[in-house]
């Protein structure tokens, strides 16, 4: 069970969990929002790398990067990482 912003080891893998109660992501983006330069910003206002870039660097680093959301209750974001 992963608590609100959590950081956890299992065997060879650590996690780490940040988890919020605000109004989610709507399920028609969720699938976009690790490209790079998608923004819910309008334009101008943002440059849509944050995510993108987290993921890059995840990714080099051998580790995987998840989001599960309610719309309306939630959102949580999921690292793994190898334990080195």
């Amino acid at each position: 069970t992963r608590r609100l912003n959590s950081t956890s080891a299992d065997g060879d893998k650590v996690f780490i969990s940040v988890k919020d109660n605000g109004n989610g992501i709507p399920q028609k983006i969720v699938d976009k929002i690790f490209q790079p330069f998608f923004t819910t910003k309008p334009t101008g206002q943002g440059t849509g790398l944050g995510l993108s870039l987290s993921y890059d660097i995840i990714k080099a680093h051998g580790g995987t990067i998840n989001v599960d959301t309610g719309e309306g209750k939630f959102t949580e974001f999921v690292i793994q990482l190898p334990l080195v």
